[in-house]
C-alpha cells in the first residue's frame, strides 16, 4: 500500500495539466505517487500525459462523474494510508507535501487537513477557495480565514498558525483514506460544489479534527470549470448547500436554520435580479430551492445515519453568528475581526 496517493481529477484540462503539473512531480518525487484520473475527456489529456509525463499514473473513467463520484470512481482504484485531491490548477512548493505527512502521521485524531492557498495571480494574496482554511456561520454561509464572502485579504502571516477549522479546501485536500471511506466519500448526488465542506462537516460530527497546515503553501487558478457569475454555479452553491444544511444540522436547529435560509435565499435572488441585474443567476436560486424541496425525501436515511454518528454535539468551527449581518451591517470583512 502507498503511503501518499495525490489525484488529480481532470476534465478537458490538457492545458492546465501541462503547465502546473510539472510542479507537483518536482515536489512531490519520493513522498508520493502521482495519479491523473481522468472523467471522460474529450481533449488530448491522455496523449499528452503518455507523451509528457509518463511517470504519471493514469485512471481513465468511463464518463464524466463530475467532481464528487468522479473522485470516488478514482479512489477506489487506489490503495494509500492517504489520499491527497488536488486540482488541476494547482502550482505547489517546495517542502509543500512534508508538514501534511508529518502532522498527520503524528496526530491520529485529524482526518484532514490543508495548505494555505494563495493566487497564482497575485502570491500575495490568499485564494478565494479555501484560503487558510475553512469556516461556516449559523446559517450555512461558508468563509474562510483570509476570505470572507467576496473580499479577499492580502497574506501578511495573520493566519501561520495551524487552526482548526471546519472544512478543508478541496482544491488540495489531504485525507485518511479511513477516514474518507468511513464517512461514506463524497456525496455523488452533489456533482460538485459544497461536496468537501459537506464531507468535513460530517467527520467533524463524528469527532474527528480537520485542520490548515500554513507551513504548506500552495498557489490556485481557481474558477476554472464553472468561473464565478456562471448561472449552473450558482445552481449548484445553492441546491448543495441547503441540502448539506439539511444532512448534518442537529435536530434542534434544523427548522429555525431552514426557516431563515428560506428567506435568506429569495432575498439574495431578488439581490441578483435588481442591484446586479442577472437575470440568470436570479433563475438560478429559484430553480435550487425548488431542486432541493423535491430531492430532500432522497436525503432523509443520510440525515438519520449521520446524525446517529454525531460525537461532537457542539462544533467550535461552526461558528453561532449571521456572517451576513457581521459583513453587510457591522461592515466586518476580515476574518479576524469576527466575533
Amino acid at each position: 500500500m502507498e503511503n501518499v496517493a495525490i489525484v488529480i481529477l481532470n476534465w478537458n484540462g490538457s492545458k492546465m495539466l501541462k503547465q502546473y503539473l510539472p510542479s507537483v512531480l518536482l515536489y512531490s518525487r519520493g513522498e508520493a505517487t502521482v495519479y491523473v484520473a481522468d472523467n471522460a475527456s474529450t481533449d488530448d489529456s491522455m496523449e499528452m500525459l503518455r507523451e509528457h509525463f509518463p511517470e504519471v499514473k493514469l485512471i481513465q473513467l468511463s464518463q464524466n462523474w463530475g467532481f464528487a463520484e468522479g473522485y470516488n470512481q478514482a479512489l477506489k482504484q487506489i490503495e494509500a494510508e492517504y489520499y491527497l485531491l488536488l486540482n488541476s490548477d494547482i502550482e505547489v512548493t517546495h517542502h509543500w507535501l512534508t508538514p501534511m505527512i508529518e502532522y498527520l502521521d503524528s496526530h491520529p485524531e485529524v482526518a484532514a487537513c490543508q495548505p494555505k492557498l494563495l493566487s497564482i495571480f497575485d502570491k500575495d494574496c490568499f485564494e478565494y477557495a479555501g484560503a487558510s482554511g475553512g469556516f461556516i456561520d449559523r446559517f450555512g454561509y461558508p468563509f474562510c480565514r483570509g476570505r470572507v464572502f467576496e473580499t479577499v485579504e492580502r497574506d501578511n502571516g495573520q493566519y501561520d498558525d495551524v487552526a482548526d477549522v471546519l472544512w478543508a479546501t478541496g482544491a488540495a485536500l489531504m485525507i485518511r483514506a479511513s477516514d474518507y471511506w468511513k464517512a461514506g466519500g463524497l456525496d455523488a448526488r452533489f456533482f460538485a460544489h459544497n461536496e468537501e465542506i459537506d464531507l468535513c462537516w460530517r467527520l467533524r460530527i463524528m469527532g474527528r479534527r480537520i485542520v490548515c497546515l500554513p507551513d504548506s503553501c500552495a498557489y490556485h487558478v481557481g474558477g476554472g470549470t464553472l468561473p464565478k457569475g456562471n448561472p449552473m454555479k450558482t445552481f449548484l452553491n445553492f441546491r448543495n448547500n441547503l441540502t448539506m444544511l439539511y444532512k448534518c444540522l442537529p435536530k434542534e436547529e434544523l427548522d429555525y436554520v431552514m426557516r431563515w435560509r428560506w428567506a435568506l435565499d429569495y432575498l439574495a435572488a431578488w439581490e441578483m435580479l435588481i442591484l446586479k441585474r442577472n437575470v440568470g443567476d436570479f433563475l438560478a436560486v429559484y430553480r435550487a430551492r425548488r431542486a432541493f424541496k423535491r430531492w430532500r425525501k432522497d436525503f432523509e436515511a443520510d440525515r438519520q445515519r449521520i446524525q446517529a454518528s454525531r460525537v461532537a454535539k457542539v462544533i467550535a468551527e461552526r461558528r453561532s453568528f449571521s456572517l451576513l449581518w457581521q459583513y453587510y451591517v457591522k461592515g466586518r470583512k476580515t476574518f479576524n475581526s469576527l466575533p
